[in-house]
Parts: C-alpha cells; sequence; structure tokens
C-alpha cells in the first residue's frame, strides 16, 4: 500500500481529477486535540466514506451513512456538473445524571463534493437510502458510435 494517501487524508487515489476533497495539513497532528469539541465533531464526520464505480449505464456513488434518516442528508447537483453529498449527525443530548464511559460515534457535518464527467445527465439524478447506505446514481448518456460510410474505390 502506498503511503501517499497517508499525507493526503483516506483517498483512494491522490491524483483524482474528479474528487473535490480539500486536504487538510492539520488532520492528525499532535496539537489537534486543543481544537474545540465542536471542531473535533466536525473533523470526525467530514470523511464519509464514498465509493464510486462506473457501470456501461450509470455512475454510482454508495455512500456508509450509518443511523442518518433520509431527512438529514441532502444530495445537491450544482452548476458545472459538481455533485455534492452532505448531511449532519446530531450529538446525542447530555443529562446532568448521565455518566459516559467511553464516546466513539462521531457527529457532526460532513459535505463530499464530485465533479461529473461531461456524459453525466445532470437532470436525471436519482438517490435512495437503504440500511444506513445512501446509492445516488447518475444515468450517462449514450456513446453513439460514429457513422461509418464506404466509399467506392473507382479505377
Amino acid at each position: 500500500m502506498s503511503l501517499i494517501p497517508s499525507f493526503f487524508g483516506n483517498r483512494s487515489n491522490v491524483f483524482d481529477p474528479f474528487s473535490l476533497d480539500v486536504w487538510d495539513p492539520f488532520v492528525g497532528f499532535p496539537l489537534s486535540t486543543n481544537f474545540p469539541s465542536s471542531a473535533r465533531e466536525t473533523s470526525a464526520v467530514a470523511n464519509a466514506r464514498i465509493d464510486w464505480k462506473e457501470t456501461p449505464e450509470a455512475h454510482l456513488f454508495k455512500v456508509d451513512v450509518p443511523g442518518l434518516k433520509k431527512e438529514e442528508v441532502k444530495v445537491e447537483v450544482e452548476d458545472g456538473g459538481i455533485l455534492q453529498i452532505s448531511g449532519e449527525r446530531s450529538k446525542e443530548q447530555e443529562e446532568k445524571n448521565d455518566k459516559w464511559h467511553r464516546i466513539e460515534r462521531s457527529s457532526g457535518k460532513f459535505c463530499r463534493r464530485f465533479r461529473l464527467p461531461e456524459n453525466a445527465k445532470l437532470e436525471q439524478v436519482k438517490a435512495a437510502m437503504e440500511n444506513g447506505v445512501l446509492t445516488v446514481t447518475v444515468p450517462k448518456e449514450e456513446v453513439k458510435k460514429p457513422e461509418v460510410k464506404a466509399i467506392d474505390i473507382s479505377g
């Protein structure tokens, strides 16, 4: 496994031209614990795990969003063919008498943006959520095969 992704976040391909994730040079920095808890919470969810697969018919994005309702997730297509997937996991309410032994589940906002290829049908994007997995389907335009015309050779 390459060391490059560890320097540039948890991206599968640092040089992917379609990924618009912003590299944060302070992620994992030892002094990052001095930031307010709200900053730690936001960064904890910032890297929602996404798989992007291209089939002959469409681009498929699968996003792990366990515990979120569809009302807490937003899918948008911006001008210029930018797909944005965002959402927020609310922090659990603390009661005065509660004693927490461990807090490992993250809370806060996440936002991921991807530049879609030119063959994407932006007006036909669909999204569905099932069992904590959001699936966004972006249909592709059919590739027209060039028409070949036979030319008679005289002589």
